[in-house]
């Protein structure tokens, strides 16, 4: 297209985007009509895509990260042909794809959900990350960022590690209108204090006038010439661009605009131009299958082990057998032990150091790509990236997230290190899976479980060794559970997980001791939990206590009254779980004090007969 069609077709995209804000009653228009011009010169002239076959190996890569500008988004795929009229004017309903923030479980052209402003130039980096040490066709990644959201922190975690790995296949594009949502933003369109910025990071950058189709041009061919380091544009734009009535005015953000019909007069009515859009060139995606031939480690009963380690070992293992595993971590690989996997695989570990939503970030960038990741570190630390799991999770995202170092078990450490809310971060999030095991053997089998879900997986794993109570061939599926004691004369049931697992063993023995028979259930996995198995537990029993190295606020507890909040009788129900602040302490020392070692159990069981027994 010359520039004179180029102008033509940013002018149509701003009309549609008005013109599907004003059908929906809502929606952002004003920010998308200040990125039009920097749409229309990508789409017509330098991406490289088919929208047939979006899973093309060599197809180009766009994320819009400013997502609430979704009608800019639409009506691109609008102008490729993509979708038409009808479904434009659709936007924003019931039933429609066209959702208010777009997300790829509506629409296959989109590479991740956005609209929590942050995002979407660190999954960017992540796609650009496997597209360079990983998936090697070629193709480029186009992020397509607010000036608002420069603010959030990920960014700049995202713009120190696309740096640091040298992505020259990334070119973020950043839309300076100068107005976020309540007013100007920090610089306004001051554009040298952003690529100053950018520059401290190691990019090169561009500063353009955003409706200069022709600059916008050069600045499109000087990224993709430039090598050794991702580039930044940074475009001057106009929010509202085009309609006197809202160009550049404060008040108007998030609102169709007041007068649809003579907004799209001004801006010259309505087009319907197309775009035939580059194809990619021919490339063929490398991935490599299962093999089938998997071989777990083994650990014998009575060993001591760490689960930990056994993720490790089994994690290394999977990767042998399937090749496309990859491994991230947060630069605690010797203490999750995700190094054993990059002593073996070093072409598929990813070290993206003390940047957790980096790494969440990159690991859903990978999955979108075909990969399966698995990242680790810290359970506490895991809370840092909570919105970038809750938006993998609207994105679809199959991601598998190890947290290590959980509870008070972990011992003199103290507080800041223990990952005491996990359990309830992750139950929370939609279609997740949680497990939580309590043995080596158990967590190999469960690694290799992760692999074949669907959503968000998370396996949580302890520091400290403990005895191989299962043997290398037991079945644990995703769903079960394991009752390890149980007899006709149970009195009660001790639901527990992970470390807690071989505190509620003891405490039943010394409670057998005693005459006081009671079942011992391992609630392995928490979620989906094996609800069969805990409601023919509190029948038999009439009590169940479940016991946590966890909050009890949506922790195993929750999961097992779940069970019976389906209308049903409700049983005695009572729960252990860490209800005070903990110091440091030895990790025996750090159970006693919680309350949930062995010693802490049995005399709940105690009182809880006795209470039984009275009633």
């Amino acid at each position: 297209m010359n520039t004179g069609e180029l102008q033509e077709l940013a002018q149509q995209l701003r009309v549609d985007s008005v013109r599907a804000a004003a059908a929906a009653g809502s929606g952002h228009p004003t920010s998308s009509m200040s990125a039009a011009d920097l749409m229309a010169v990508l789409l017509a002239h330098h991406f490289r895509y088919d929208f047939d076959r979006p899973a093309h190996p060599a197809a180009d890569r766009f994320v819009l990260s400013k997502g609430h500008a979704s009608p800019l988004l639409y009506s691109l795929y609008k102008a490729a042909g993509a979708l038409d009229d009808d479904a434009l004017l659709g936007f924003r309903t019931l039933g429609s794809r066209l959702e208010g923030h777009p997300t790829p479980r509506r629409l296959p052209w989109v590479e991740t959900a956005t609209g929590s402003l942050g995002q979407g130039l660190p999954v960017g980096v992540g796609i650009a990350l496997a597209g360079k040490r990983l998936d090697r066709t070629g193709y480029r990644v186009w992020v397509l960022c607010g000036d608002s959201e420069l603010a959030e922190g990920s960014v700049w975690e995202a713009a120190e590690h696309a740096a640091y790995e040298h992505l020259d296949n990334l070119t973020v594009i950043v839309d300076v209108n100068r107005l976020g949502q309540r007013g100007p933003t920090r610089h306004g369109h001051h554009l040298g204090a952003y690529a100053r910025r950018f520059q401290a990071f190691g990019w090169h950058t561009v500063e353009i006038d955003g409706h200069d189709v022709d600059a916008i041009d050069r600045a499109y061919g000087e990224a993709l010439s430039t090598t050794g380091q991702p580039t930044a544009i940074l475009a001057r734009t106009l929010k509202g661009k085009g309609v006197e009535a809202v160009q550049d005015r404060e008040g108007l953000h998030g609102k169709p605009l007041p007068d649809a019909d003579e907004a799209v007069a001004e801006l010259g009515g309505r087009r319907d131009l197309r775009v035939r859009v580059h194809e990619p060139p021919a490339a063929r995606m490398l991935h490599a299958v299962p093999t089938g031939d998997l071989e777990l480690p083994r650990w014998d009963k009575e060993e001591e082990v760490a689960t930990r380690d056994a993720y490790g070992q089994a994690l290394a293992a999977l990767g042998s057998a399937r090749g496309d595993v990859v491994a991230l971590d947060g630069e605690v690989s010797d203490s999750t032990r995700a190094e054993f996997f990059a002593k073996e695989h070093p072409d598929r570990f990813f070290e993206c150091y003390i940047a957790e939503q980096q790494m969440v970030a990159n690991a859903v960038g990978f999955a979108a790509r075909g990969w399966v990741p698995y990242a680790s570190t810290f359970a506490a630390f895991l809370t840092r990236a909570h919105d970038f799991v809750r938006m993998a999770s609207v994105s679809g995202a199959g991601i598998n997230l190890v947290g290590s170092h959980a509870g008070v078990a972990i011992g003199q450490d103290g507080p800041s290190q223990m990952g005491l809310e996990d359990l309830a971060m992750m139950r929370a999030v939609h279609g997740s899976t949680v497990l939580y095991p309590c043995d080596a053997n158990q967590t190999a089998h469960l690694v290799a479980a992760m692999a074949g879900r669907d959503g968000i997986r998370y396996l949580r794993t302890s520091r400290g060794k403990s005895p191989v109570i299962y043997g290398p061939d037991e079945e644990f599926p995703v769903g079960g559970s394991k009752v390890l004691r149980s007899s006709d004369q149970d009195r009660m049931t001790l639901v527990a997980a992970g470390v807690t697992v071989h505190e509620a063993l003891a405490a039943a023995d010394a409670l057998a001791g005693e005459g006081i028979a009671v079942r011992v259930v391992d609630l392995y996995s928490v979620k989906p939990a094996d609800l069969p198995t805990l409601r023919k537990a509190a029948e038999d029993t009439g009590c169940l206590l479940t016991v946590e190295d966890h909050h009890e606020e949506g922790g195993i507890g929750d999961a097992v009254l779940a069970a019976f909040l389906d209308g049903r009788p409700v049983p005695r129900l009572a729960r252990l779980a860490v209800r005070s602040m903990p110091g440091s302490a030895s990790p025996q020392e750090q159970l006693h004090a919680a309350g949930i070692d062995a010693e802490s159990i049995a005399a709940a069981g105690r009182l809880l007969v006795e209470q039984a027994v009275v009633r």
